[in-house]
């Protein structure tokens, strides 16, 4: 049997639909076929500059929504005919712009039933890297992880920067959830306030707050500082001054979302680099942890979703789209 697959010929494109095998999963893996994709900007650098593919043509793709084909051994989850949602570590010609892809079955999710195929694709990365960066970075723990690490007072007082992006709208709303007192205060531009707010923000800042040390202390309690940051969009690249808003005396905890090179950080910052994948070998249950929190009401979709077409010809243009959008999740229906 075969399936068509979206290839990206070469580095900058152009893409082209081409027939391949249809995969078979090995063990421990799901193969799923997607009604709807996520274009991430890990895609459109990837597209660019070939950020993590080492050969080409390839698949590009990180994040779906489908129905499980076939399980492989070892699979315990899920069986064919499953409504699902999943993360998936793509090599050169295993990402989610084709009609059959496989994910590990530990980066799987049921897709609530209330979700639709293109709500339920925006949520497994930016999530995953969310949670990674409070239960590993910040050390929080959260109720529903079995690999709960107790050991540390939890911060009370976080900064969020980028909370208008798909890891940061997570983070807030993860955060208040394991952390109900907390302060959480968060940097975005002024039109995506209201809905931070309603996520649980306790602030909200513009993002010019980034680059003035003293504003962001401010909005601190006592003008303290916070005991520690999210930085989900490499923002202390262009603006040091956010480290500055680290409490002197406290634990000065700092998670970085892997999107650019060029962070220097200051003695003293206890800094932990994260990814989607962390959380997974530290917690083999986040996804589903993720399904109950959606299907229990505790967890929205942090972004408003954007379907800028229908069919694989929709995703070049799409991708196109990256570097402008801000505040929405770019999907393509399949």
């Amino acid at each position: 049997m075969t399936i068509q697959q979206y290839q990206t010929i070469k580095q900058g494109g152009p893409f082209a639909l081409v027939t391949a095998p249809s995969p078979k999963p090995g063990k421990n893996e799901v193969c799923i076929r997607p009604p709807a994709v996520s274009l991430n900007a890990i895609d459109w650098k990837n597209l660019l500059f070939g950020a993590l593919v080492p050969s080409w043509p390839a698949v590009l793709g990180i994040e779906g929504a489908g129905i499980v084909e076939s399980v492989g051994d070892g699979v315990t989850s899920f069986k064919p005919g499953d409504e699902v949602m999943n993360w998936l570590q793509r090599s050169q010609f295993n990402g989610a712009f084709q009609e059959v892809y496989t994910a590990q079955e530990v980066a799987v999710a049921k897709k609530p039933a209330a979700l639709s195929f293109e709500e339920a694709t925006s949520l497994p990365i930016g999530y995953l890297t969310a949670a990674g960066a409070i239960a590993i970075g910040l050390k929080v723990p959260f109720p529903g992880f079995s690999n709960a690490n107790t050991t540390h007072e939890p911060p009370q007082s976080i900064l969020v920067l980028g909370g208008s992006s798909g890891v940061g709208s997570a983070a807030i709303q993860l955060l208040r959830i394991a952390l109900p007192s907390a302060t959480i205060i968060t940097t975005s531009s002024v039109a995506h306030h209201a809905h931070l707010k309603s996520l649980g923000a306790s602030t909200c800042l513009e993002r010019a707050a980034q680059q003035d040390t003293a504003a962001l202390k401010a909005a601190t309690p006592g003008g303290a500082g916070v005991d520690a940051i999210i930085d989900a969009v490499g923002a202390s690249v262009e603006a040091p001054a956010v480290y500055g808003a680290l409490k002197s005396d406290g634990p000065k905890l700092y998670s970085l979302v892997i999107t650019r090179p060029g962070v220097e950080l200051p003695q003293g910052v206890q800094a932990t680099l994260i990814d989607g994948q962390y959380i997974l070998d530290k917690e083999p249950g986040a996804m589903n942890y993720l399904s109950r929190l959606l299907e229990e009401g505790k967890y929205k979709l942090p972004l408003k979703i954007d379907v800028v077409g229908k069919g694989f010809q929709a995703i070049q243009s799409g991708l196109d789209k990256i570097p402008q959008h801000s505040g929405t999740k770019l999907v393509v229906s399949l």
